[in-house]
């Protein structure tokens, strides 16, 4: 005789997935801080040559463009940045 112990699988219910969904789709501090900049299109495409590249001086073109937007913005003035 033999039996057949096999755990059912659970899943999530429809509402606590759409909840989860919900969520994932809402923007976090960091992503309000980088929207509040005016440059978040810049810092996508530089974090995004980083992760490629994975060595920030192959992505001195992009670097800068996030430099002159966010001088543009005035975000040095807002946020005390210095050049050095």
């Amino acid at each position: 005789m033999t039996s057949n112990n096999k755990v059912p699988e659970q899943r999530p219910s429809a509402s606590a997935a759409a909840t989860a969904s919900q969520q994932d789709d809402e923007p976090d501090e960091w992503d309000k801080r980088i929207f509040s900049t005016g440059c978040s299109d810049e810092n996508a495409k530089l974090t995004d040559c980083y992760y490629e590249k994975k060595d920030w001086r192959l992505c001195k073109n992009e670097m800068e463009r996030f430099r002159q937007c966010w001088k543009l913005q005035g975000n040095d003035r807002r946020t005390d940045t210095k050049d050095v």
